[in-house]
């Protein structure tokens, strides 16, 4: 990668991770509807990329952004029955629908929402549940993973993780991932524990670094996956030089579930 290259994508980089952690020091409601706004980027991206967007599958894509902001907003009980009556709407459309693959296009719009409103609207509950900069903690654990994944990967990498979906993932990178979260958690849980509203021990800061690890991992190879299967290398080119939305949270989606059960179950 260039110079330049570099330059623009650590830009955009910083650009991206401020947003989050401003909406994160602003409050919780200012969180939640940048997370819907990411929700609707997302959803867009991902039509885009897996189907021919026109005007006669626009009501489609409006109905996809709409339900998938709903569950953005499941937390509350309101926006979770306007999602219901989402589906209903979406399902009630595809009757006036030419089409010769009407189970295929409704499966369509109900992953679309699934995959990507529902886990931003499980980030939001967990914000709401424990505290706002447990988000923070977990947000720092995906870079940090990312970053301990390409410093050793770039480094030493050379037995594939998973070369069918992604060649360029290696097991030494994915170590090295796991070995900062596990670090950076086991820190965050001896010094800033009562900072990041997580009173969950040390232990409980550990297996939430390796937890983070492991399905930021899972949710990145899962869009790859997706891509792999659509002859895509990025889901848009809204951020320079790192790709769409969707390439940015595509950790997130999975990280944020499986904190939620993850803290719900330790706190039994």
């Amino acid at each position: 990668m260039d110079i330049k290259k570099l330059l623009v994508r650590t830009i955009s980089g910083i650009v991206y991770i401020g947003i989050i952690i401003g909406c994160i020091a602003w409050g919780f409601h200012p969180f939640n509807w940048m997370a819907a706004v990411f929700a609707a980027i997302a959803v867009h991206e991902f039509e885009k990329i897996s189907k021919e967007l026109s005007m006669r599958t626009l009501p489609i894509l409006l109905l996809d952004i709409f339900g998938a902001v709903s569950l953005v907003f499941g937390w509350m009980l309101y926006p979770l029955v306007v999602w219901i009556f989402i589906m209903l709407c979406r399902m009630i459309l595809q009757l006036y629908i030419n089409s010769d693959t009407p189970l295929s296009d409704i499966a369509h719009s109900i992953m679309t929402q699934i995959y990507i409103g529902l886990p931003l609207g499980l980030m939001v509950l967990l914000a709401d549940i424990w505290h706002l900069n447990a988000i923070l903690a977990i947000f720092l654990l995906i870079w940090l993973n990312d970053t301990g994944a390409f410093i050793v990967g770039s480094a030493i990498g050379k037995h594939r993780l998973f070369e069918r979906i992604s060649p360029k993932k290696s097991w030494e990178g994915f170590f090295g991932g796991l070995f900062f979260d596990i670090i950076a958690a086991t820190l965050f849980g001896v010094y800033l524990s009562d900072l990041f509203g997580l009173g969950i021990g040390i232990y409980g800061w550990t297996g939430l670094g390796i937890v983070v690890c492991l399905f930021s991992t899972w949710g990145d190879l899962v869009e790859s996956m997706i891509k792999r299967s659509l002859h895509i290398k990025d889901s848009g080119n809204l951020i320079p030089g790192h790709g769409g939305i969707l390439d940015r949270i595509d950790s997130l989606l999975f990280v944020m579930p499986a904190s939620l059960i993850y803290l719900t179950i330790i706190s039994l």
